[in-house]
């Protein structure tokens, strides 16, 4: 059975957001469905906000039919808490509400507003969740809607939110979902066969955390060999301080023979890795091959470009779609962050990895569109 037909198995078509349903036109978004109703969430993240535009067929809770229609995202780094970056966040935020009210014509009770959990926790850590509310007061101002909700999502509301939006229905009991940000990892998984109690796996490191403490330990040597040295290290400690007491305490191992792995980096991973799946939605990938995926990334870093991955693909439109998608994930991720966001993968993946039972691992592209679809399911009018 090939890769892409046992993967449909699992995870059904209607999770495919391949890049042939990006729209091009900036002001035209064309709906799959007669009847369905088109929304847009937007969320404030730790690396910047981000916006996806998602069609909802009338049978998507027994059959999850969400599409994504369009997916953008403003680089600002708002966890800095600079006011240049709060400028910039305030901006974003504007800007992408704006498009998706004037530019797509989606009502503006059909736009869901949210903070990430990942920005909830550094404020609190940092004493700046003044920051915070500062940003949805002059949110509201801007846009002239003084009632507008901007929900600061909690890790339980929003690791909830995205198994429920990511892992379909006939997976849902027996997958573990870890989703990792630029400034935490929250996931977890329904221990029962219902979808009340759920089961929280939370850190407090991600792609930018992991980063931002091994440059800091680099000091005054910023060659790659000593941020490689140190974040071995920052990592290390992540893995006996955290990552170890977080995988127990969650229960998830014996329950789960699915281990979900969403973010950014997972995308990365994905797309670097197997540049020859690129319409596939979900990549199957074995803890080795993630391993040695991070090896090769600091010891020749040199072909990880678009001509190279893509020197096996034969059909022009699949080697012009890796391509684009290739150059997106190396502008997006430089180096650095490349090996951080894969390390910390790594070391949760690992926590899984045993001789005596076979877990299967999935990369989830586009799992951002997770939480929309779970968000807008529960709260938009029927």
């Amino acid at each position: 059975m090939t890769n892409k037909k046992m993967l449909r198995l699992i995870f059904p078509v209607w999770m495919v957001f391949a890049p042939s349903l990006l729209v091009n036109s900036q002001t035209n978004i064309r709906p799959r469905y007669a009847n369905s109703r088109i929304c847009a969430g937007i969320e404030v993240g730790s690396k910047g906000v981000k916006m996806s535009v998602i069609e909802i067929g009338n049978n998507a809770k027994s059959s999850g039919a969400f599409y994504i229609l369009k997916d953008t995202s403003v680089n600002t780094d708002f966890i800095s808490f600079t006011p240049a970056t709060f400028s910039a966040t305030l901006n974003g935020l504007t800007s992408l509400y704006q498009t998706a009210l004037s530019g797509y014509q989606i009502p503006a009770k059909n736009i869901f507003t949210v903070v990430s959990s990942g920005v909830k926790m550094q404020a609190e850590k940092d004493n700046k969740y003044g920051q915070i509310n500062n940003l949805t007061d002059s949110f509201r101002l801007r846009i002239n809607e003084p009632s507008r909700q901007v929900e600061v999502v909690d890790v339980m509301k929003e690791a909830k939110l995205s198994h429920l939006g990511i892992i379909p229905e006939n997976r849902r009991f027996s997958t573990f979902l870890f989703d990792i940000g630029s400034g935490n990892t929250k996931g977890g998984f329904f221990p029962g066969n219902d979808t009340e109690t759920f089961h929280l796996f939370q850190l407090d490191w991600g792609t930018k955390s992991v980063a931002n403490l091994t440059e800091k330990r680099c000091e005054a040597d910023n060659s790659l060999p000593n941020y490689y040295k140190q974040l071995a290290r920052v990592l290390a400690g992540a893995e006996n301080t955290d990552i170890v007491y977080a995988v127990n305490t969650s229960g998830a191992y014996p329950l789960s023979d699915n281990i979900a792995v969403s973010g950014g980096i997972a995308w990365a991973v994905a797309t670097l890795t197997h540049p020859e799946l690129i319409d596939n939605p979900i990549v199957s990938v074995s803890f080795d091959e993630v391993k040695k995926f991070s090896e090769k990334l600091y010891r020749n870093f040199d072909v990880f470009n678009a001509t190279f991955l893509t020197g096996a693909i034969n059909r022009k439109a699949e080697k012009d779609a890796a391509t684009a998608e290739i150059n997106r994930v190396l502008k997006v991720f430089d180096h650095k962050a490349l090996l951080a966001g894969t390390g910390l993968m790594i070391k949760i993946m690992r926590q899984f990895e045993s001789a005596f039972e076979t877990k299967h691992f999935y990369l989830v592209k586009n799992g951002q569109v997770g939480w929309v679809s779970a968000y807008v399911d529960q709260y938009i009018d029927k």
